[in-house]
C-alpha cells in the first residue's frame, strides 16, 4: 500500500514537472518568435543587419558629387579614423539593404548607414580619384591606351557579372553610368550608388529612372526590364572610354528618350574604331533586350580580344588621332538635333491648328441662329471632333463636312447665312444645290509635309431635315 502511494506521487511529481517544462518552452518559444517576427522586419525596413553608425560620429568635409536621391560627401568616420563617402538621405529605403549583402573587389564597400532622424545617410569607402566620367572630362584621359581601356572594362564587367550571377541576390543596378563608376587610388573602379536598383526576384517592372542617354529603351518606356538593360548601359559607358565625348551632348533628356525610343537612334560609332569593340557595342544596344549579350559573355569576348596581338595598335592609332573621326560624331548630333527642332516645329503647328478648330467651333457655337441647326452645332461640339494624335505621313490634312437636306430652298438659305463669316478660319466652299436635297457644306484645310500629320479623329454627321421632324445619324470615320 505504502509503495502504491509513493509511485502514485512520483509520477504526479514528474507530471507536474513535465507540464511545467513544457509552459515554460512554450512561453519562451513564443517570446523568440515575437524577436524573430520584429527582427525580421527591422531588417527589411531599416536594414537590422548593417552597422549603426552615429551621426556625431561622422566629420563633413567638402560635397563631392551628387547621385541617385541624394548629395555625396566626402567625410571621416571619427572612431574608425577611416576617411569615407556619406550619401545624405531623406530616408534609408533599399539601397542599404542591397548594399549591405554585397562583397565584391569592383563593387563600392560599405560600412554601414545612419539611422538618426532627419540625418540619413549610407557610409561607404570613398574613392580619392574620383568618378570615371570626371576622368574621361580631363586631360589626363589623353593618355589613355588600349590596355587602360581593356582593364576597366573588364573591371566593370566583373562588377556587374557579379550582381546578375554571383551575389547572394540578383541585383539589377538601372542607372549604370560613367558618374557612378568611380575610382580608387590606384586606379581601379568600383560601381557605386546603387539608389535605382532592385532585387530581381522582388520585381521585374521598373519605374523611370537613371540618366537618359545611359538608359535602355524599356527602361524609358517603364516596360519590363531584366538585366541586359544593365548591358546596354554598359554599351554606353564603353563608348565614353574610346571616345573620351559625352553622349548624345547637347540633347535635352527628353530629346535622346525620343531618339532613342521612336527613331531607334543610337551613338556614333567612328568608322576608324576597331571592329571588335564596334560589333560589342551595337550588340549591348541591340532594341530586343534578349538579343544582347550577358556579362559572362561580355567577358569571354575582352578575353579573347585581349588576345588578338593586332587590337592594340588599331586601338591606340584610334584612341590618339580622334581629330580624324570626331567630325562623324559632330555631325551625327547636328543631323540630330535639326530632327528635333523639326519635330519641335511641327508641334507648333499642330497645336495651332487645334486652336484654330477649337476656335470654328466656339463661333459655330455663338453665331448659329437657326432652330434647325443647333443640334448639328451640339452634335459637332460634344462628339465630331474629340481626338488629337501624331502619325508619320506624307501629308497633313484635315477636314469637316456638315451635310443637309430638306424639300425647301429656306433651310439651305439659313444654313448659308449661318455659315457666312467662317471663311478666316477655313478654305470653305459653299454649295447651293438645285436639287430638292437641300445644300452641302465641305470645309478643307490641307498642307503638304514630309514629316508628321495631324489627324482629328471623330465621327461623320449625316442631317435629315423634314417638314415637322428631324433626324439624324452618325457613323465613324
Amino acid at each position: 500500500m505504502l509503495l502504491d502511494v509513493f509511485f502514485f506521487f512520483f509520477f504526479l511529481s514528474v507530471f507536474c514537472i513535465f507540464i511545467f517544462a513544457l509552459a515554460f518552452l512554450s512561453f519562451t518559444g513564443l517570446g523568440r518568435a515575437s524577436q524573430g517576427v520584429q527582427g525580421h522586419y527591422e531588417m527589411s525596413s531599416l536594414g537590422a543587419s548593417f552597422v549603426h553608425i552615429r551621426f556625431d560620429d561622422i566629420h563633413f568635409y567638402e560635397n563631392c558629387g551628387g547621385g541617385s536621391f541624394g548629395s555625396v560627401y566626402r567625410a571621416r568616420w571619427i572612431s574608425q579614423d577611416k576617411e569615407v563617402a556619406v550619401k545624405k538621405l531623406l530616408k534609408i529605403e533599399n539601397e542599404a539593404e542591397i548594399l549591405s549583402v554585397l562583397s565584391h573587389r569592383n563593387i563600392i564597400q560599405f560600412y554601414g548607414a545612419v539611422l538618426e532622424a532627419p540625418n540619413y545617410g549610407i557610409v561607404t569607402e570613398y574613392a580619392s580619384g574620383g568618378s570615371l566620367y570626371d576622368y574621361l572630362s580631363s586631360d589626363e584621359s589623353e593618355e589613355m591606351d588600349m590596355g587602360q581601356i581593356m582593364t576597366w572594362a573588364m573591371e566593370i564587367a566583373k562588377g556587374m557579372h557579379y550582381l546578375h550571377a554571383e551575389a547572394p541576390v540578383k541585383v539589377i543596378h538601372r542607372d549604370l553610368k560613367s558618374r557612378n563608376v568611380v575610382m580608387t587610388a590606384d586606379k581601379v573602379l568600383k560601381i557605386c550608388d546603387f539608389g535605382a536598383s532592385r532585387f530581381h526576384s522582388h520585381t521585374t517592372h521598373m519605374s523611370l529612372v537613371g540618366t537618359f542617354p545611359w538608359m535602355a529603351p524599356e527602361v524609358i518606356q517603364s516596360l519590363p526590364v531584366s538585366e541586359t538593360c544593365d548591358t546596354y548601359s554598359y554599351g554606353v559607358v564603353l563608348w565614353e572610354m574610346l571616345t573620351r565625348e559625352v553622349p548624345f551632348k547637347g540633347l535635352e533628356g527628353l530629346q535622346v528618350a525620343w531618339l532613342v525610343v521612336e527613331k531607334n537612334e543610337r551613338l556614333t560609332i567612328p568608322s576608324t574604331c576597331p571592329a571588335s569593340f564596334a560589333d560589342l557595342m551595337r550588340k549591348c544596344w541591340m532594341i530586343d533586350p534578349k538579343e544582347r549579350p550577358t556579362f559572362k559573355l561580355i567577358l569571354t569576348t575582352l578575353e579573347s580580344m585581349s588576345k588578338d596581338s593586332q587590337l592594340p595598335d588599331q586601338c591606340n592609332s584610334f584612341l590618339h588621332n580622334k581629330a580624324e573621326w570626331r567630325c562623324e560624331i559632330e555631325a551625327t548630333l547636328e543631323r540630330l538635333k535639326k530632327l528635333e527642332r523639326d519635330l519641335s516645329t511641327k508641334e507648333q503647328e499642330l497645336k495651332e491648328r487645334e486652336r484654330r478648330l477649337k476656335m470654328w467651333e466656339r463661333k459655330l457655337i455663338e453665331q448659329s441662329s437657326d432652330p434647325l441647326f443647333l443640334p448639328v452645332v451640339a452634335k459637332i461640339s460634344t462628339e465630331s471632333f474629340f481626338e488629337a494624335k501624331m502619325e508619320e505621313s506624307n501629308s497633313l490634312e484635315m477636314s469637316c463636312q456638315v451635310m443637309a437636306s430638306s424639300n425647301g430652298e429656306e433651310d439651305g438659305s439659313s444654313l448659308q447665312a449661318v455659315m457666312k463669316g467662317f471663311g478666316d478660319v477655313f478654305d470653305m466652299d459653299l454649295v447651293g444645290s438645285t436639287q430638292p436635297s437641300g445644300v452641302q457644306l465641305s470645309m478643307t484645310a490641307k498642307q503638304n509635309s514630309s514629316k508628321s500629320s495631324s489627324i482629328r479623329a471623330g465621327r461623320k454627321i449625316n442631317m435629315a431635315v423634314g417638314i415637322g421632324d428631324f433626324d439624324w445619324s452618325d457613323d465613324s470615320d
